[in-house]
């Protein structure tokens, strides 16, 4: 399995030191751009901690040359843009169609030099910074981590969450981030990368002409200063025993782009591990015992954390097939001895490798009332089995496939490629380092995995913490008048001016591509099994989306949770094959399967390498037509999710969510029903086996592929392994009620306690996918709320007054129903007036419309992300494989460009009319006790 990841990568330095990396992928018509600054969290010490991650906001901010929302003209382009703060360095991207290449080089040049920090707008930012980091806060699992990643780096920056403290984030003054900006945003210390359809002598010629004129910047005493402050602390990289616990990183495992990242925009991403604020921590420790936090919460964690060295050390790849060895799927080694037994719910880690040290992190989640210290002992004594007893050529042989299939496989779409190359360039120094690492991972053996764990898998070296939650309480409160809405008076201003807009954007080629219209063959089968095949040899890898109409709208009312259980449960074991061989036969080959269930019905997600498509198959139609739901790992199951159910009610975009679905939807609407420990316990054995039986059949089922194969053999091979799939009978349906709108504003403040970030949701039920105002809608909504910075409610909410972290709006448009919502995070004491700003942007637009100039720019900004999603393998796969389960042709596929582009102003205001509804709406605010003084006026349920 050779990784072609720096195939065809050009790597030039210009004159000013700017480092260039190339590649060409010709596959589709789009290119991604990506600036990487070798400045991160590492740069910094207590007192500015958080600084990097500021000043990636107030990059955003506007430049001398275009003092402008940078995000407006990202939007303007199509351009699907982000950016992410790291231990080791800070990123920018945008993936645009390619005629819009040079316009995004002129905009990241531009904030390279000439970007603009005033006092207002850092005094808006921060207050959006403080809200992001507080929706990290509410995390257990991030403050136990945090605690413990300072006791293991009490002398470095790594032990310094990346997002920064709250108590650190209040302090910055303009010319402190000034002083960053110049000291470390210059050509001679960032990497760019672009990697799609683009020519690469001619892209060169460009990029010296917008970057090369830019100068190396002198750095100042200070930076010299703190250099030499840095490279002090990696003399004092040894492990340290547990101290008093400061402030760390989330723990939940990520992949290499997202490890350790802060995407500043446009959505926080929840498993996020880098950002946090000061806690009202309860810890207690000493020396020779675990950190214990005892704080409200859910669920018991434990989190270990050995230290390991810097990425280019030669023992890391052996340390990531070990990793895989103890935590990767049902036969590794701490999931047997862990979750198995029934002790724990989840266990899961990573490998964490950086520029100056490096850290193997595993997180525990307990099982119902299990002792965290047994759960320790358990874990260490499996540790230490592995290393007396070695482990197999089996296991090696089968982590190292899957480690080096899951490189390739999260490598296939261009802004994947680059993030790689970057995240590379800048941590280690080359850009070749995954292909010189996977050779390295071919040659790991059975000994090198045991020597790695002897050498830093010591019970000397590791730090320990436990969180023990306290009593947790969650109330509903309502009924309590206050005058919030009438007396709050926030003017969102005139509309988005658009023609500013205009006025900065650099000059695109007007010249549109035109997609190759290239659709897939569609085949029935005589039992009704539907499939969409569309060949793709550009990479030798085979995505596989499907859908089976067996979602949750069928749960029963008092077993609310059982098409879950069924879907869930469908890899358990088979007639043949039990959960372990089937989880095995996957593992073997690097390949994933995995069931996913949602309103309308079951998701079906699997990769692989082309190779293996034949087992990726011939494992869904075991599974699917003959699975047995053996009683033990039912049993299993259960608990696992009484437990998850518990970790979900203590986060408070899950209890708004509830709460908001609940209150639209009434008692037996299919919407209306979600799992509770009471229903849970109700699903018996026989229930999964009868709900499987009716529901999963070939005539309510899509699979839909994309990937490098012949397409007559793969229709041969399905028809081989799904044809004798029987079907009996009708399928079953639903009908679903109509649902009235409120008649009033409702409001409902359920009060989690010890949160730091409340979470609100905001809507009423849409329309469905079917509604001739479809395209109108889309439209809309990409001006009203479809991004947290260019959009109404974004420049508004977020940008102008730093209330909201992220605030989005949505038409859900399912096939049976819709949902539009309105959903924010913000600081508790800012919701009450981010509510009401909201609902004035909703009134406003509802009464007075849109501009003709944001319908246009609309249009082009989601014509551009459509195109661009179509260049990533699973979009594309999503999006044919959906196309078909609503009953559209498949020339969808590209005509819905057309659709959009055909939009009118007129159909949009139309629309904002009848679908935009500011006084009656449900609002929903989850988050701490503080808003029992500030509840919202109306009525409560």
């Amino acid at each position: 399995m050779p990784s072609t990841l720096t195939e065809n990568v050009c790597k030039t330095v210009l004159e000013n030191g700017l480092t260039v990396l190339t590649k060409e992928v010709h596959t589709a018509p789009v290119v991604t751009v990506q600036v990487w600054y070798k400045v991160g969290s590492r740069n910094e010490e207590p007192g500015v901690n958080g600084i990097a991650h500021q000043l990636e906001h107030m990059m955003f901010k506007g430049t001398l040359n275009r003092p402008i929302q940078f995000g407006r003209l990202f939007s303007a382009l199509g351009s699907d843009s982000n950016a992410f703060t790291s231990y080791d360095q800070t990123a920018y991207y945008g993936t645009v169609e390619r005629n819009k290449l040079k316009a995004l080089l002129v905009l990241e040049a531009d904030r390279m030099q000439n970007s603009q920090i005033e006092p207002e707008q850092l005094a808006s930012e921060k207050r959006v910074v403080i809200s992001e980091l507080q929706g990290y806060e509410n995390s257990p699992e991030y403050r136990l981590n945090r605690a413990v990643m300072q006791a293991v780096f009490p002398n470095h920056a790594y032990g310094l969450p990346v997002g920064g403290t709250k108590a650190d984030v209040e302090k910055f003054e303009v010319e402190q981030v000034q002083k960053y900006y110049r000291n470390f945003y210059s050509p001679d210390n960032a990497v760019l990368v672009i990697v799609g359809d683009f020519q690469t002598a001619n892209t060169l010629e460009t990029i010296k002409e917008v970057f090369g004129k830019l100068p190396k910047k002198v750095r100042s005493e200070e930076l010299a200063d703190f250099s030499r402050y840095v490279e002090k602390q990696t003399r004092n990289l040894t492990p340290q025993p547990p101290s008093l616990p400061g402030k760390g990183e989330n723990s939940k495992p990520l992949s290499l782009q997202e490890r350790g990242l802060e995407r500043g925009f446009p959505h926080p991403v929840k498993s996020q591990k880098e950002l946090g604020v000061k806690s009202k921590n309860t810890v207690t420790s000493s020396p020779s015992s675990p950190i214990i936090l005892r704080e409200p919460g859910a669920g018991r964690l434990l989190q270990v954390v050995y230290p390991l060295p810097d990425a280019n050390q030669p023992d890391v790849p052996a340390l990531d097939v070990m990793d895989y060895i103890l935590t990767e799927g049902r036969n590794s080694r701490l999931y047997q001895v862990l979750v198995e037994s029934g002790l724990a719910s989840e266990v899961t880690a990573s490998v964490t490798s950086l520029r100056e040290s490096g850290w193997y992190e595993v997180l525990v989640t307990a099982g119902s009332k299990e002792d965290l210290k047994k759960i320790d002992s358990v874990l260490s004594s499996a540790i230490a089995n592995v290393a007396e007893k070695g482990v197999t050529s089996e296991e090696v042989e089968r982590a190292k496939t899957q480690l080096t299939a899951d490189v390739i496989l999260s490598n296939r779409d261009i802004t994947s490629q680059a993030m790689r190359l970057g995240n590379d360039e800048t941590t280690v120094g080359d850009y070749r380092y995954t292909d010189l690492y996977l050779a390295a991972v071919r040659l790991v053996k059975p000994t090198d995995v045991v020597a790695v764990i002897n050498k830093y898998l010591t019970k000397g070296a590791r730090t320990v913490g436990f969180f023990e939650p306290t009593q947790k309480l969650i109330t509903e409160v309502g009924d309590k008048p206050d005058s919030a809405h009438t007396t709050e008076n926030f003017s969102p201003g005139a509309p988005v001016l658009l023609s500013e807009v205009v006025k900065y954007l650099p000059p695109v080629d007007l010249a549109t591509d035109v997609i190759a219209q290239v659709l897939p063959q569609e085949f029935k089968f005589t039992n009704g099994l539907r499939i969409l095949l569309l060949p793709d040899h550009s990479t030798p890898t085979v995505t596989l989306s499907g859908h089976i109409q067996a979602g949750t709208e069928f749960d029963p009312d008092n077993k609310a949770g059982l098409a879950t259980f069924v879907a869930e449960n469908l890899l358990s074991g088979t007639n043949s094959k039990d959960v372990l061989t089937i989880a095995k036969v996957l593992a073997e080959r690097g390949a994933s399967l995995d069931f996913q269930t949602y309103r309308e019905g079951v998701h079906i997600e699997g990769d692989s390498l082309a190779e293996d498509l034949p087992i990726l198959l011939e494992i869904l139609a075991d599974v699917v037509k003959n699975s047995t739901f053996p009683v033990k790992e039912l049993e299993l199951h259960r608990q696992q999710t009484l437990n998850d159910l518990q970790l979900e009610l203590d986060e408070p975009s899950e209890v708004a969510r509830r709460i908001f679905v609940q209150s639209i939807y009434p008692k037996k609407h299919p919407l209306h029903t979600f799992p509770t420990e009471e229903s849970l316990q109700q699903i018996q054995h026989q229930d999964v086996i009868e709900f499987k039986a009716k529901h999963y059949r070939p005539d309510t089922t899509v699979l839909a592929l994309v990937g490098d194969f012949d397409l007559d053999k793969v229709r041969s091979l399905i028809q081989n392994k799904f044809g004798n799939w029987e079907v009996s009978g009708q399928a079953p349906t639903l009908k679903y009620p109509p649902v009235a709108m409120p008649e009033k504003i409702v409001s409902i403040n359920p009060v989690l306690a010890d949160k730091t970030q409340a979470v609100t949701y905001m809507g009423y039920t849409g329309i469905n996918r079917y509604d001739p105002r479809f395209h109108a809608a889309l439209v809309l909504n990409q001006i009203l709320g479809g991004d947290t910075l260019s959009s109404r409610l974004g420049a508004e909410v977020r940008d102008r007054q730093g209330l909201s972290y992220g605030i989005y709006s949505y038409f859900q448009a399912g096939k049976n129903a819709g949902t539009f919502l309105i959903e924010m995070q913000t600081s508790p004491e800012d919701s009450i007036k981010a509510i009401a700003s909201t609902r004035q942007i909703l009134q406003q637009i509802h009464q007075q419309g849109v501009t003709a100039l944001e319908v246009e720019t609309a249009k082009r900004t989601l014509i551009s992300n459509y195109n661009v999603s179509l260049a990533n393998p699973e979009e594309l796969t999503d999006r044919i494989l959906m196309n078909e389960v609503y009953g559209l042709d498949k020339i969808e596929l590209h005509s819905l460009t057309d659709k959009i582009q055909k939009v009118t102003l007129n159909q949009v205001n139309q629309a904002a009319r009848e679908l935009l509804h500011p006084d009656k709406i449900v609002v929903v605010t989850a988050g701490p006790s503080v808003l029992v003084d500030k509840s919202i006026k109306g009525t409560s349920k």
